[in-house]
């Protein structure tokens, strides 16, 4: 259920940082429940039902949806067997549906486009909370967007009575552009609900200190310890304190692997109003939730998100369903770098705008953004930013004429889009 420490702190996993082919080994405990049909490539004669970007981009006047944001929804990656995300997205699956005496459900194919109140107020996000502004989030319109975490549909499977079940879906969000940050990927997360037992009732430090409270934080690690194990091999785990809005307490996973400690998942006890809002006060459970790019990127060693996206098939030819091989790395292409410099408006600049001009002048063939210089005038007291372009392709090199091009439309649009003054 969770947004993780991702929309907290940029860049780490899943919303707590997650089609209609089932994995290929299901046991006889773990049920698989699609909604709409979501496996489609872009080369395959079979369409997703979402995969319309017509169906994003619109003429409200809070739709924040370039077209190629829209161009990605309903590519399915992790539905894709031999995809890394997919690969990874069956190992999970094939996890949950070993553990005895419990039985999953499996939701995919939901509907990318979900509200406001799905995506924030069900899970206690603050109308404040900077990752509901327009800078982090692609809407639709005022009260639809395009789900920023899997969480979204967390409330309405409790609503409707499940209890035990895994979501996994590509998410959106605006955001800073280097090898591990993309404005669309894919998260995976779970929930458990307890049988109903006297300390349900309690609520704030009473149920935070019970018996009851610690027991569930208790399965939850140990479930979560055995899915690493079962992705990684034996490891040895270290959990610290966190915070979500929509657990209590609040933990985060790391894993020392390969001589470093890296955080891989956040979780905790589902907080009481969250259930309460659903229509399950009377229960209590976990959550927790996940990247799968983030795992991929690590256990394969993919250097580079963008590659994710990638339809060359000196990427997609390494991998086979149900094995982790190491990437080979084919790009051997050089970078090209470019600089662009200008005054902020009175009124400032969020940067994530920035990057999402970039995105929609150069797409995928920008690599990387790093602010190289900032500073404000002392007779003016206007601010400038310098930041430092880096071009590459991972498919092929580029001509100076193509980069100098785009760089000349970024400027131009830089100045028309956001209103700095381009120096």
């Amino acid at each position: 259920m969770m947004m993780t420490a991702a929309t907290f702190r940029r860049g780490v996993v899943s919303a707590f940082q997650i089609g209609r082919r089932q994995p290929t080994s299901i046991s006889r405990n773990f049920v698989a429940t699609t909604t709409t049909a979501r496996f489609s490539t872009s080369s395959s004669s079979e369409t997703s039902s979402y995969a319309n970007p017509d169906r994003y981009t619109g003429d409200h006047p809070q739709n924040n949806i370039p077209p190629h944001i829209a161009a990605l929804v309903g590519r399915g990656l992790h539905e894709k067997e031999d995809h890394p995300l997919g690969i990874i997205n069956a190992k999970i699956n094939e996890y949950f549906a070993s553990l005895e005496g419990e039985e999953y459900e499996f939701f995919l194919g939901e509907d990318p486009i979900v509200t406001t109140k799905q995506c924030f107020d069900d899970l206690r996000i603050p109308p404040d909370h900077p990752g509901r502004q327009p800078s982090d989030t692609y809407y639709l319109s005022d009260t639809q967007l395009l789900r920023t975490h899997t969480s979204a549909h967390q409330s309405q499977h409790l609503r409707d009575g499940h209890e035990t079940f895994l979501c996994a879906g590509d998410v959106y969000r605006r955001d800073e552009i280097d090898a591990s940050h993309y404005p669309a990927f894919h998260q995976l997360e779970g929930v458990k609900l307890f049988p109903k037992n006297d300390q349900h009732s309690l609520t704030g430090d009473e149920w935070l200190q019970s018996d009851e409270c610690k027991a569930i934080g208790d399965d939850l690690k140990k479930t979560l310890e055995g899915l690493m194990d079962h992705l990684f091999g034996p490891v040895e785990k270290k959990w610290s304190s966190d915070y979500f809005p929509f657990t209590e307490p609040s933990l985060e996973c790391e894993i020392l692997y390969d001589g470093e400690w890296l955080e891989v998942l956040g979780c905790g006890v589902v907080h009481t109003e969250v259930l309460d809002m659903a229509g399950r006060g009377d229960r209590r459970g976990w959550a927790f939730g996940l990247g799968l790019e983030r795992l991929a990127m690590i256990l394969f060693g993919i250097p580079d998100i963008r590659l994710f996206w990638t339809e060359d098939t000196r990427f997609h030819k390494q991998f086979k369903a149900g094995q982790i091989t190491k990437f080979k790395s084919y790009s051997k292409y050089p970078p090209c770098y470019k600089d662009i410099a200008f005054w902020l408006p009175e009124s400032g600049m969020e940067e994530n705008d920035f990057f999402e001009v970039a995105r929609g002048v150069a797409g995928d063939l920008v690599e990387k953004i790093d602010l190289t210089d900032e500073f404000t005038h002392p007779k003016t007291n206007r601010t400038s930013k310098c930041y430092r372009i880096t071009y590459r392709s991972m498919d092929r090199s580029l001509t100076d004429d193509e980069i100098n091009a785009l760089q000349m439309e970024l400027r131009e649009k830089s100045a028309s889009d956001l209103n700095v003054e381009v120096r």
